[in-house]
């Protein structure tokens, strides 16, 4: 039995790379890991709220790991900070680590050299599958997503704030990746097969201009 964790960023990617690793009778997913700024709380990516993240793997029913990176963080700092994280979960007794990349081979090369003198195993479940059929494959097994992050040069405004459905993918622009797998978009799931209910949310009223990205705010419904 393998024992795994997967890095996970709450968005599309890294929960569809969690459901096929769930879906092996010979793996054991022990927890899942992301990175949280310290000064924000909120995830280093994507911009999700921390105890939004804390409530996703508490409705999936996974221990959350949580690396804390400070607000501007060197490369050396991060590499630092993930090698510590990477070492403890080695001493766990973990033996593979989780990633939903699909087709940036640089970023993959650099996850695999943070790994170097580590004994983890990297796994990409994800790895070179055409993308335009992968998000078909999420939608159809019943994820609900939320687009919360958009670069406004490549995606239109209508799609900040929407939900990642079969609509919503065919509008995308031809020159735009399914997955926006270089950046084009970012996004947070709140329900789907994996969740023993949704997530209570919404958007709030405001949206943040930030660099080259438009970030729209999601915050929890007190139940």
């Amino acid at each position: 039995m393998k024992k795994v964790v997967v890095s996970h960023s709450g968005g599309k990617d890294s929960m569809l790379a969690l459901h096929r690793m769930i879906e092996q009778d010979d793996v054991e997913v022990v927890r899942i890991l992301t990175t949280v700024n310290e000064n924000f709380q909120r995830s280093s990516i994507h911009g999700i709220r921390e105890e939004l993240l804390e409530l996703q793997a508490e409705y999936i029913g996974i221990p959350l790991q949580k690396v804390y990176l400070p607000k501007i963080t060197t490369n050396e700092e991060y590499e630092r900070l993930m090698s510590d994280a990477f070492r403890e979960i080695e001493q766990d007794g973990i033996s593979h680590i989780v990633f939903g990349d699909i087709n940036l081979l640089d970023v993959r090369e650099f996850r695999e050299k943070q790994l170097e003198g580590i004994n983890l195993e990297a796994i990409f479940p994800l790895w070179n599958e055409p993308t335009h059929e992968l998000i078909h494959e999420f939608i159809e097994l019943g994820y609900e997503t939320l687009i919360t992050t958009i670069d406004p040069k490549r995606v239109p405004d209508e799609f900040l704030g929407a939900n990642l459905d079969h609509n919503m993918y065919k509008k995308l622009p031809e020159e735009v990746d399914p997955c926006g797998e270089n950046g084009e978009f970012h996004t947070f799931v709140v329900n789907g097969p994996l969740f023993n209910k949704r997530l209570p949310v919404k958007f709030g009223t405001k949206v943040v201009e930030e660099e080259f990205y438009k970030y729209q705010d999601v915050v929890r419904v007190k139940e």
